[in-house]
C-alpha cells in the first residue's frame, strides 16, 4: 500500500539543524529519516528505517551467497569473556559498563569476538564441522568521546559482523577471500565510490587486513594511493620506507652552539641560516628533529610519558600514532608533566635528556627516516641551546622505531618508485585475519584428522549498516536534496498530487494504485493546503529516484516524469503513466 503524505509521520525542515556539520547529517534530518535523541543517539523514523531495512537486505543476500549462516546475539553481554581476552581493560572509556541489581558487571555489545568464539566452541569439536561462517546484524555501542556527523559516527550503531572459522591457515585465506569479494558486490550494489586499502588491525588483534573507504571530503579516515602501482593504505598502515645508513666515519663531531629565543621549527631555520649558514644549500626544517612528547594513558590508567623523533618539516600525526600504542590513548604532555621532569626544556628537548644514559624514565621512539649516520640539528636539552651535526647511531640511539610522522601527497610509494596521491573516505567495511588470538585465550580447539587438539583460526568481518545509509548520502546529493539510489530508496516512486482539484488528487491516486499493483512502491503527496511549490521542493529534498507530477497537464491527459538524479523531464499520456515508469526503473 502507498504511503501518504497526509498521515505519513513526517516532517521536512527548510533549516539545517544547528549541530549538523556534514551534508548527510543534514539532509538525512532535514528530509525526516531519523531524529536526534541526544549526542551519538538517533531515532530511525518510518522513511528512514525502510533505507535502513534496504542496506540490511542487500547486506543479507551477498552474506547468505556465501554460505553464511545469520544469528542474533543480545547487546547485554556479562563481562567474563571480555575479561578473558583482556579488551574488558583495552576498551577502557569506550566500553559501556553496567552493574545488575546483583552487583554483576556487564556491558553493552561494543563487538562480539567473544561470543561467537564462545558458542562455536560450545558445539563443535571436530575438523569436520569446519569450515562455517556466522553473521549477525545488530546495534552496538560504544561511548564515543566525540560523537559527530549523525549516524556516521555515533554512540548507538547498526553494524553486521561476521566471523569465519577454520582448521588452519589455508582455510583462513579461503574464506577470507569469500568475504572480501561478497564485500565488493555489497559496496557495488550501495551505490556509492570507494576504495579498498590496507589497514591497521588495531585492538582487534590479527594479521592482514583491509578496509573499505566510501570517498567523501567529510571523512575521518586519510587513505594515500599508488597511481602507478595501484598500492592503497589507510596512512596509519602506511610503512615510510627507510632511508640506506650512512657512513658517518668522517662527519665533523656534534657541537653545540648558541640559539636563543628558537623554540619552533621556524625560528630555529631562520637563526641557523642567519648565524651557520651552509656552503652546499639553505638549512631547511628537514635537516632538524623534532622531539614530541606526549603521556601514553594504558587501559589500566598507568601513565608513561613517550618520546617521538621525526623529521622537523613533519609533524606528528595523532591517529597513526595512537594505531601504533593502541590500546592506550594519547594525550598531551602538560605543564605538570613537564614540572615532574625537570630534564625536558620545552622547545629544546634532545636524545640527551630521554634516558639514554641509562637514568632517565621516558622511551624515546625514532621515525624510520632517522637512520644510522643522518646527521641533524636538534635540541641540546637547555633552553637557547640546539646541537648540530648530530649523527644518529655515533651520537645518540633509541628504544625503537615508530611510524607516526604525517604521511602527504606527494612522498614516495613504499611498494615502487612513484608518489602517493592523498584523499579522504570513511569506513564502511573492515576485514581482519584474526588468527587464532580469541580461540587461545577462549580455548576454542577441535579434533583434527590424525586425533589431535588444534586451535581454530578466525577471521573477522565488519560492515556499518547504519553508517552505509550516511555514507549513500555523502557521495548521492545535490543543492536540492538526497539523490538515492534505486535499490536503497525508501519508495520506488514520489507522486506529487499539484493541485487543489479533486480530479488531481484522485488521478493521483490511481496512478500509485496502478503502480502498486504491478509492484511498485509509491510516495504520495496528497496534501491539501500544501502548495504545489512546497511538495516539489520536498520531493526533491526526499530524494526517491522518480518523481511523476499530476497537475496542469492533466487537461490535457498528460502526467510529467522526472528523473531526480539527471532533472530531465518528460510528459507521457496519463494512461500510459504506470508502463512508462516501469519502462524506467526497469521492470516492464
Amino acid at each position: 500500500m502507498a504511503l501518504h503524505m497526509s498521515s505519513l509521520f513526517l516532517r521536512t525542515l527548510r533549516e539545517d539543524p544547528a549541530d549538523a556539520e556534514v551534508p548527510s547529517h543534514k539532509l538525512l534530518v532535514r528530509a525526516g529519516y531519523v531524529r536526534r535523541v541526544s549526542p551519538g543517539i538517533y531515532a530511525w523514523l518510518p522513511l528512514g528505517l525502510r533505507v535502513l531495512r534496504n542496506v540490511e537486505r542487500i547486506v543479507r543476500q551477498e552474506m547468505d551467497a556465501i554460505g553464511a549462516q545469520e544469528l542474533v546475539f543480545p547487546a547485554l553481554l556479562p563481562r567474563e569473556p571480555y575479561e578473558a581476552t583482556n579488551r574488558w581493560t583495552d576498551y577502557g572509556d569506550n566500553l559501556f559498563r553496567l552493574k545488575d541489581r546483583k552487583g554483576g558487571d556487564y556491558l553493552l555489545g561494543p563487538t562480539h569476538e567473544e561470543l561467537f568464539t564462545l558458542t562455536v566452541k560450545d558445539l563443535f569439536s571436530s575438523y569436520k564441522d569446519l569450515p562455517v561462517s556466522l553473521y549477525q546484524i545488530q546495534t552496538k555501542y560504544r561511548d564515543e568521546a566525540r560523537p559527530r556527523a549523525g549516524v556516521l559516527r555515533g554512540r548507538e550503531f547498526v553494524m553486521k559482523d561476521s566471523y569465519s572459522f577454520d582448521i588452519d591457515a589455508a582455510g583462513l585465506e579461503k574464506s577470507y577471500q569469500a568475504h572480501r569479494d561478497a564485500y565488493v558486490r555489497i559496496f557495488d550494489r550501495l551505490g556509492f565510490d570507494y576504495v579498498i586499502v590496507q589497514a591497521m588491525s588495531g585492538a582487534m588483534g590479527g594479521s592482514k587486513s583491509e578496509e573499505f573507504l566510501a570517498t567523501a571530503e567529510v571523512g575521518e579516515d586519510t587513505y594515500v594511493r599508488c597511481a602507478s602501482c595501484g598500492y592503497a593504505a589507510n596512512v596509519e598502515a602506511v610503512r615510510v620506507p627507510a632511508p640506506d645508513p650512512v657512513p658517518f666515519a668522517d662527519a665533523p663531531a656534534a657541537h653545540v652552539e648558541d640559539t636563543p629565543d628558537t623554540p619552533t621549527i621556524e625560528t630555529l631555520v631562520d637563526h641557523l641560516n642567519e648565524r651557520f649558514p651552509r656552503e652546499d644549500r639553505a638549512w631547511t626544517a628537514a635537516d632538524t628533529l623534532k622531539n614530541v612528547v606526549v603521556m601514553l594513558v594504558h587501559p589500566d590508567g598507568t601513565r608513561e610519558p613517550l618520546a617521538i623523533g621525526v623529521p622537523g618539516d613533519r609533524e606528528v600525526d595523532e591517529k597513526r600514532l595512537e594505531a601504533q600504542v593502541s590500546p592506550a590513548e594519547v594525550e598531551p604532555f602538560e605543564a605538570t608533566d613537564f614540572d615532574a621532569n625537570p630534564a625536558l626544556a620545552k622547545g629544546y628537548i634532545g636524545p640527551g635528556a630521554l634516558g639514554l644514559d641509562g637514568t632517565a624514565h621516558i622511551r624515546y621512539l625514532l621515525d624510520p627516516r632517522v637512520a644510522e649516520g643522518t646527521r641533524w640539528v636538534t635540541g641540546a636539552n637547555q633552553p637557547g641551546h640546539h646541537v648540530i651535526d648530530l649523527a644518529a647511531g655515533r651520537d645518540f640511539t633509541a628504544d625503537g622505531t615508530i611510524e607516526a610522522a604525517e604521511v602527504r601527497a606527494g612522498d614516495p610509494c613504499p611498494a615502487c618508485d612513484s608518489v602517493l596521491q592523498s584523499a579522504r573516505g570513511i569506513e564502511m567495511g573492515h576485514v581482519f585475519q584474526l588468527g587464532t588470538k580469541y580461540a587461545e585465550a577462549l580455548g576454542l580447539k577441535v579434533l583434527d584428522e590424525k586425533g589431535k587438539l588444534v586451535t581454530v583460526t578466525m577471521g573477522s568481518y565488519g560492515v556499518g549498516v547504519s553508517r552505509a545509509v550516511a555514507a549513500v548520502v555523502e557521495g548521492n546529493h545535490d543543492e536540492a536534496g538526497i539523490c538515492w539510489p534505486r535499490e536503497l530508496a525508501p519508495a520506488d516512486v514520489h507522486i506529487v498530487a499539484a493541485g487543489k482539484d479533486e480530479q488531481v488528487l484522485a488521478a493521483a491516486e490511481q496512478v500509485a494504485v496502478d503502480l502498486e499493483d504491478r509492484g511498485l512502491s509509491c510516495i504520495v503527496d496528497d496534501r491539501r493546503g500544501v502548495s504545489p511549490g512546497v511538495k516539489f521542493k520536498d520531493s526533491e529534498l526526499i530524494g526517491v529516484p522518480t518523481i511523476v507530477v499530476v497537475g496542469k497537464g492533466l487537461t490535457r491527459g498528460v502526467v510529467e516524469i522526472k528523473d531526480r538524479r539527471s532533472g530531465l523531464r518528460r510528459e507521457v499520456p496519463v494512461g500510459s503513466a504506470a508502463a512508462e515508469v516501469l519502462a524506467e526503473v526497469g521492470r516492464a
